[in-house]
């Protein structure tokens, strides 16, 4: 069956490879260096436990990201432009990276050999884990047989109400990434203090600080119920994602504990996937982030 149209997202989206490829969606890599000099793509050159391994073997080492360029894109879009399929394009918020403005330049370089290519890229002003449940929703407005021009307006519509509420391990990749002051992060390392984020709108937010990982997801997931609780919205209007970096052990058991927890608050939900955190973020949070990422659905 011919596609009404295609979804394309970068490597922020931090979805598994085997679900986009269910999905028939095509993923843009971003780029990750342990040394400044070789680049490697992520989930092709570098896979993500990998990269991971790496972080944790190698202390004092700061690994860093690269957006994909405009050829990427090019090539990404250039076979579905060719056959006459419209495309949507899901970028990283642009507050974190370029990704976008290569997508648009890919575009407007193929618009003057392909005038009649349609393209819409779309910045998500959002990344992560929660990025990759847009473009799931993207996929399922798609398949749910939405125009193009109404799957467009329902994602700029719903992406707004995307949240990321998370914790690290501790404020070491913050601090060499100069999210947060020299003195914040020696009185996290003495004390073992760590952060409560908020991410909305492309913005990062503090959202409180407390001691030790209990405490710190436990905030999280407070954050999570006062959201719920402040929406107008049932909860199956929403759809809901554990992200985790290294421990899939520790992923799996935040998820089954919030599970429990949103069924005492009368909240009837059985199932929460859970996804690993990848290279665009995880350069920036270490190697043990943790936290939920929320948005509304695109059909409910």
């Amino acid at each position: 069956m011919r596609e009404t149209f295609h979804i394309i997202s970068d490597g922020s989206c931090d979805l598994p490879v085997s679900l986009t490829q269910e999905k028939n969606i095509t993923v843009v890599p971003f780029y990750v260096s342990f040394d400044d000099q070789h680049y490697l793509k992520e989930n092709v050159d570098i896979d993500i436990r990998d990269f991971y391994q790496q972080m944790v073997e190698k202390k004092g080492v700061y690994p860093k990201s690269s957006m994909p360029s405009v050829q990427d894109y090019e090539d990404a879009f250039l076979p579905f432009v060719e056959a006459g399929i419209p495309l949507i394009c899901i970028c990283i918020t642009t507050k974190f990276s370029g990704s976008m403005q290569s997508a648009l330049n890919a575009k407007a370089l193929l618009l003057e050999h392909y005038p009649h290519a349609v393209i819409t890229v779309i910045d998500a002003t959002i990344n992560t884990v929660l990025q990759g449940q847009y473009v799931l929703e993207a996929a399922a407005l798609r398949d749910a047989g939405f125009s193009y021009q109404e799957a467009i307006t329902r994602l700029e519509k719903i992406k707004s109400s995307g949240r990321i509420f998370f914790t690290v391990g501790n404020m070491e990749y913050l601090k060499h990434g100069g999210r947060i002051g020299k003195v914040a992060a020696l009185a996290g390392s003495v004390l073992d203090i760590r952060p409560v984020i908020t991410l909305k709108e492309g913005e990062i937010f503090p959202s409180g600080i407390d001691r030790g990982r209990k405490r710190t997801t436990q905030k999280a997931l407070d954050l999570l119920l006062a959201y719920l609780k402040e929406s107008s919205l049932g909860i199956e209007c929403y759809s809901i994602a554990v992200g985790y970096g290294y421990d899939i052990e520790e992923g799996a058991a935040f998820r089954d504990h919030a599970l429990c927890v949103l069924q005492k608050n009368d909240y009837p939900i059985h199932e929460i996937p859970v996804y690993q955190i990848g290279a665009t973020i995880g350069v920036h949070t270490g190697p043990y982030p943790l936290g939920f990422g929320i948005i509304e659905r695109g059909i409910h």
